[in-house]
Order: structure tokens, then C-alpha cells, then sequence
């Protein structure tokens, strides 16, 4: 079985504690049909191959995937044919890789596998289906935005770059960030008022959404970003704190149209790992009739009391 490390030898490795019997047979069986219907869409030619003679079947052969994939073509065999043997992290992205696995797919083939799925070091952003940015627009007057659980905003509508539009700067990675906004904008122009009573809740919300990145590159820096820009931040961070996100009343002030009380309700958008749809709707009549005024206000920013110019998106 050429290619073939100990780890991955049937019988070899120590399944890590799981499901029962028959959920472990399942999954298999689950993981075997997934494996051959996958395997039958890939052509040779799609993994540069060369298209032989006529097949039988449609897609690549055992052997072929085995090849590619530098594993030994009975352990692949079994593979497909729902065997109790294990299978390590490496040998599963190289067969991913063979199969042209997206994503989702290839987190899918990591669960029926029973195998924890590694996080990239570089994760890629998140693409959003231009839809979202339509939805987003067809919520106007109200505002509304995209954001990931780091609270990088995504996208967004015009009211919300309305209310929120600032100079001041992004995160080191240049991302719009509330959670960097609101503990790193100077109070003369920080629009969120009632930011003592929220930021506690946003600080859980982040640390519970870290537990499922601790030790990424790009979450490590960004923690480290906030610990250093804020002792407001730091002091929150070291409670420990967990939350789930949940909808809550934020005041929010704006010099041309005054203090907005409005409602945020968070909803996530399937296909998107992590990502919501954040959307303010007023408390009361006197703040509906606020937004709709931020609303038809013109582009191009306006400036602050303090003498600061409001030009772009914050991402508060």
C-alpha cells in the first residue's frame, strides 16, 4: 500500500472517543456513498489525467483516486466501501483534493470521517451572493449590514453608512470593525451612547466565537490589536465572559439628526459560516421618523461637532 503512513493503516490508529456503534456504522455508510457519488462527477481530465478507453462508469477510478492522493489503493478501497479503518486530517485533504472538494463539501467529508477539520492559518473572507447586498438595500430606511463573529463588517446599505460614516481608521487587517470602533473612536464622535452598558455583552459575545479559533493567526492578532488599543477592552477580556449574540436596544446619536434608540436583531445567512445580517429598527415613532431623515440625507458625510469629518463607513 504505497503512500500509506502507520496512522492510517486499518486497525492502527485510536479512534477518538465518538458516537456509538450504530452511528459509527452509519456514518460510514454515509462517508462510502459520499466518496463514490463525488468521485463519479470528477473526469480524468479534470485532474489532468489523460481519458484512456471507454468506462463503464462515469468518473475516476479507485485506483486513480488512490494514485493522486498517495494512498494505497486497498485502504482506499475499504474507504469506499464503509470498512471500520481510520483515516488522519493529511490523508483526508489529499483525497478532498483529488475530488475538487469545495469547502462545505470538504467540511462534510471531515464529519462523516469523524475527523476535526483544521482551520486555516489564512482563512479566506467569507463571499457573500451579491442577493445580500440587494436584500440589504431593500430593508432602506432602516439600516442594516453583513458581519462576521469578529464584528468585521461585510457589507452594508446606505442608511447605514449614513449613521455610522467616520474617518476614523480600521483594523489592522482593514476591516471596518464595530467592536474596534467602539472602543477605539475618540467619545467626541463615538455615535453609540449607551456603548457602557453594550460592550460588555459584545466583549462575551467575541470571546465565546474565539473558542472556535484559539491559536489562528488572524484571530491571535486581532485579540492582541483590541488588548492593546484598550484597557477598557482588556479589562472586559480577562472577565472570561461567554454570551450568545442576541437582539438589544443600542442608542445611537447623529449631529444632523439627533439620539436614535434602535432595536438590533441579529439573523445568519445560510451558507455563510459565522456571518449575519444585523438590521436597527426604531424603539418608537420619534425614532422611526429619525431614520427615515438619516436615510434620504445625501452622500457624501457631513462633520462632527468636534471638527472631525465624517466621510465612510465605520463599521460601528
Amino acid at each position: 500500500m504505497a503512500g500509506m503512513t502507520v496512522l492510517d493503516l486499518p486497525g492502527t490508529a485510536t479512534p477518538a472517543p465518538g458516537p456509538g456503534p450504530a452511528r459509527r456504522d452509519r456514518r460510514r455508510t454515509e462517508l462510502a456513498e459520499y466518496l463514490r457519488a463525488r468521485r463519479a462527477r470528477v473526469s480524468p481530465e479534470d485532474v489532468g489525467l489523460p481519458p484512456g478507453l471507454r468506462r463503464r462508469t462515469p468518473g475516476l477510478r479507485r485506483e486513480e483516486v488512490a494514485q493522486l492522493a498517495g494512498v494505497g489503493v486497498t485502504w482506499y478501497t475499504w474507504l469506499e466501501q464503509g470498512r471500520p479503518i481510520n483515516a488522519s486530517a493529511q490523508v483526508l485533504t489529499a483525497v478532498a483534493r483529488v475530488l475538487l472538494l469545495d469547502a462545505t463539501e470538504r467540511e462534510h467529508l471531515f464529519r462523516l470521517a469523524g475527523v476535526a477539520l483544521r482551520p486555516s492559518a489564512h482563512p479566506e473572507p467569507p463571499v457573500l451572493d451579491p442577493s445580500t447586498q440587494v436584500i440589504l438595500d431593500a430593508l432602506a430606511p432602516l439600516p442594516a449590514a453583513v458581519s462576521n463573529s469578529r464584528f468585521d463588517v461585510l457589507a452594508w446599505n446606505a442608511t447605514y453608512e449614513a449613521l455610522f460614516a467616520t474617518s476614523r481608521p480600521r483594523t489592522a487587517d482593514g476591516w471596518f470593525n464595530s467592536l474596534w470602533c467602539t472602543v477605539t473612536s475618540p467619545e467626541c464622535c463615538n455615535p453609540f451612547l449607551n456603548r457602557t452598558e453594550q460592550l460588555p455583552h459584545m466583549v462575551a459575545v467575541l470571546r465565546g466565537a474565539y473558542g472556535k479559533h484559539v491559536g489562528e493567526p488572524p484571530w491571535e492578532e486581532y485579540v492582541r490589536s483590541l488588548l492593546d488599543a484598550s484597557a477598557e477592552f482588556r479589562e472586559l477580556w480577562a472577565r472570561q465572559e461567554v454570551s450568545p449574540r442576541r437582539t438589544a436596544l443600542k442608542v445611537f446619536r447623529h449631529p444632523q439628526v439627533g439620539v436614535m434608540r434602535l432595536n438590533a436583531t441579529y439573523l445568519t445567512i445560510p451558507g455563510v459560516p459565522e456571518a449575519f445580517v444585523a438590521v436597527f429598527t426604531p424603539d418608537g415613532p420619534e425614532d422611526r421618523e429619525r431614520v427615515e431623515r438619516l436615510a434620504a440625507m445625501p452622500s457624501g458625510g457631513w462633520t462632527a461637532p468636534c471638527g472631525h469629518r465624517m466621510t465612510g463607513p465605520a463599521g460601528c
